[in-house]
């Protein structure tokens, strides 16, 4: 008896949306030229002077925008459909898409007179099996948002808990300024958020 009420009260099917609204949620987001490459690049610009500013708020707001969780959840979305084409297709943006972020902190980061390492910085250098755990249950939450009718405000809070554009933006601060521990560690960051 009790056991039927939890199972009732932890149903996830209620609300599902169907197959056809997931697909193209997911597509719409792996999309990668127009709009979504020039919202990568703001938000590429917007992350990079948060973490040499050392500005929390400006990071977080770097994190929402970004496009970036668009080419994961199509990689993810591939993966449960057995789809190796739309796999591929959200690997290459992925990948592109991380050559043009961690390749404009870079550039961001070579310029700026600012090289002190920032707390905001550092945090993204030396990941902890904390980062994991926020990554694995921002992961299942991210497909149980992008899974149900009403999207509501699940997305953009995985956006913020798994934090993806930050690290890539350390990783060219790494390159800037020629500490590869930096580089490593944000790029291991980066690869837990995203798997």
């Amino acid at each position: 008896m009790i056991w039927d009420q939890l199972k009732n009260f932890f149903d996830l099917r209620g609300d599902i949306a169907s197959t056809q609204e997931i697909t193209k949620r997911v597509h719409a987001g792996i999309r990668f030229r127009g709009t979504n490459l020039s919202v990568l690049i703001l938000a590429i610009f917007i992350a990079s002077i948060g973490l040499n500013m050392n500005s929390t708020a400006v990071v977080i707001g770097a994190m929402l925008i970004s496009p970036l969780m668009g080419s994961i959840l199509g990689i993810g979305y591939g993966l449960a459909r057995y789809d190796s084409v739309y796999i591929r297709s959200s690997a290459g943006n992925l990948f592109a898409q991380v050559l043009i972020s961690v390749a404009a902190s870079t550039l961001y980061f070579f310029l700026t007179p600012i090289d002190t390492p920032t707390s905001q910085l550092l945090a993204r250098t030396s990941p902890t099996i904390w980062d994991v755990l926020i990554a694995v249950f921002g992961g299942l939450a991210g497909i149980i948002g992008v899974t149900r009718k009403e999207g509501g405000n699940v997305i953009p809070g995985v956006a913020i808990a798994t934090a993806l554009m930050p690290p890539l933006c350390t990783a060219g601060y790494g390159i800037a300024t020629g500490v590869m521990a930096y580089t490593v560690g944000a790029l291991y960051l980066f690869f837990i958020n995203s798997f």
